[in-house]
């Protein structure tokens, strides 16, 4: 492993967690600038070298930006010791021991190899960011181990985890934590700002921002629609020595990719983002964020069996998350819409609950 990745303070907890697999299951909470999505999965790759390790992601974009950035970090490329592997796309290989995926392939792999042979532990990362197939793909994952195979092993993490709640249904799971890593961030809050208001006042904000940071804005919306109004906007008012990047997940690979890395001209960056920048994606030289305190869910209906994507208030968990983008590299600045503390809109963490009860066995 790398010195970079050895720096993080997950790294403490590297020794703990593989002792704690080669009992059973373990739960990992990890605050934002911990390393976990880094440190960990390499340390588990390190301490089971005969082992193959399923590491599930939440969103696309992560899973390749996290395969590449742990493949750098072994002085590999994609598809040798880490790959990845997603719809539609993959690189792995028959040397590949660690492989990122999506919640949708581990379902359909349980499906077509319920014993899900050759795979021996499965990492949840960022299990806060709950969803119909994050549970539905534990609860497959704890099906395989009750009743199947007694030696899988199965690692949950996530920077804003209920652990209690996580902890009844792997009861026998060792719980670890880890200190963060984050500088200081000062926080400003405009108010609340809806509709039309809303795009414009973002465009300040974020422009206002950039006169006071020398280094890249990250701007949270909870859409591509919004994404692309406040583009314009800002496409009409910035600099020669700015430029402004889209991120979200209908976006192809080289247009995420650009808003990743630093700009080749070395001009500052404003990236657009969805909620698909709150964790483990690696942005490079964010020094300031501007948080619009919205975000879009797809909220499954059981009545109807659809899912409905809605406009919401953040929890504080994702807030703090957003925030925590500010200080990864030193003292920062987050600019909020909203009200600081506002647990009138903000619940602690989001309302959504398992859907799926494992039946014991």
């Amino acid at each position: 492993m790398s010195s970079s990745a050895s720096a993080f303070p997950a790294q403490a907890i590297a020794g703990p967690l593989c002792a704690a697999v080669r009992q059973h299951n373990a739960i990992v909470a990890a605050p934002p600038g911990a390393g976990k999505s880094t440190v960990l999965p390499l340390a588990l790759l390190s301490c089971f070298p005969d082992k193959k390790i399923l590491l599930m992601q939440p969103r696309r974009v992560v899973v390749r930006s996290l395969a590449g950035f742990l493949a750098a970090q072994l002085g590999e490329e994609v598809g040798q010791q880490v790959g990845y592997r997603i719809r539609g796309e993959q690189q792995v290989s028959s040397a590949t021991r660690l492989e990122i995926i999506t919640e949708g392939i581990l379902s359909r792999r349980i499906q077509q190899d319920p014993e899900l042979s050759g795979v021996d532990i499965i990492v949840f990362d960022e299990f806060h960011e709950r969803s119909i197939h994050t549970d539905f793909g534990l609860a497959l994952a704890l099906e395989v181990q009750q009743g199947l195979r007694e030696d899988l092993r199965l690692v949950v993490m996530s920077a804003t985890l209920d652990t209690q709640a996580v902890a009844g249904l792997l009861p026998d799971a060792q719980l670890l934590a880890s200190e963060g890593k984050m500088y200081p961030v000062a926080e400003v809050y405009c108010g609340q700002v809806t509709g039309h208001q809303l795009h414009q006042r973002i465009c300040q904000i974020a422009l206002q921002a950039c006169s006071e940071s020398q280094q890249d804005v990250l701007v949270f919306l909870p859409g591509a629609g919004g994404i692309n109004k406040v583009a314009r906007l800002l496409g009409e008012r910035t600099r020669p020595d700015q430029v402004v990047h889209r991120l979200y997940g209908a976006l192809d690979k080289a247009e995420q990719d650009a808003a990743l890395q630093p700009d080749a001209q070395g001009r500052q960056k404003i990236i657009l983002a969805t909620n698909i920048a709150e964790t483990s994606l690696t942005i490079a030289n964010i020094g300031a964020v501007v948080d619009s305190g919205l975000e879009n869910v797809a909220q499954f209906h059981p009545g109807t069996g659809l899912t409905q994507l809605t406009t919401q208030m953040i929890s504080q968990a994702s807030a703090a998350q957003r925030k925590g983008r500010a200080g990864r590299l030193g003292p920062g600045q987050s600019t909020g819409c909203g009200q600081k503390n506002s647990t009138n809109v903000w619940p602690d963490t989001a309302a959504r609950k398992f859907c799926l009860k494992i039946s014991p066995h």
